[in-house]
């Protein structure tokens, strides 16, 4: 379902995919995430997804213009996990409030892997 604002000039119709997109460039600005994350449910291994498709990392939906965000992500070894998940929280709370103009009302964050570099 996409969102829809009105005001009184007409219907303004946000796709979901547009959604996702800002969200998901806002997360990766964010210190300490590696990427999104796809996981494949028959063998259960989870892949780094391209920035082209970050947004198969993320379910959004859309309840009476309000959105929720499940990001999956991929965090840097030796990070504070904690303060990744808060800081993305709070940067992508804003960003699509501010870009889209509708209301943020949870974002979820699932660890789904940790990369170590060589």
């Amino acid at each position: 379902m996409s969102a829809k604002l009105e005001n009184d000039y007409g219907v303004i119709t946000i796709e979901n995919e547009v959604i996702a997109r800002i969200a998901g460039y806002a997360a990766m600005d964010c210190y300490g995430i590696v990427g999104m994350a796809a996981k494949n449910v028959k063998d259960g291994i989870v892949q780094l997804l391209k920035k082209e498709s970050l947004t198969k990392g993320i379910k959004l939906t859309v309840n009476e213009n309000k959105i929720s965000l499940d990001f999956h992500i991929i965090v840097e070894y030796g990070t504070n996990i904690t303060a990744i998940a808060d800081n993305i929280i709070s940067t992508v709370k804003y960003k699509v409030e501010e870009y889209a103009g509708l209301e943020v009302e949870n974002v979820n964050i699932f660890v789904e892997g940790v990369r170590v570099d060589g």
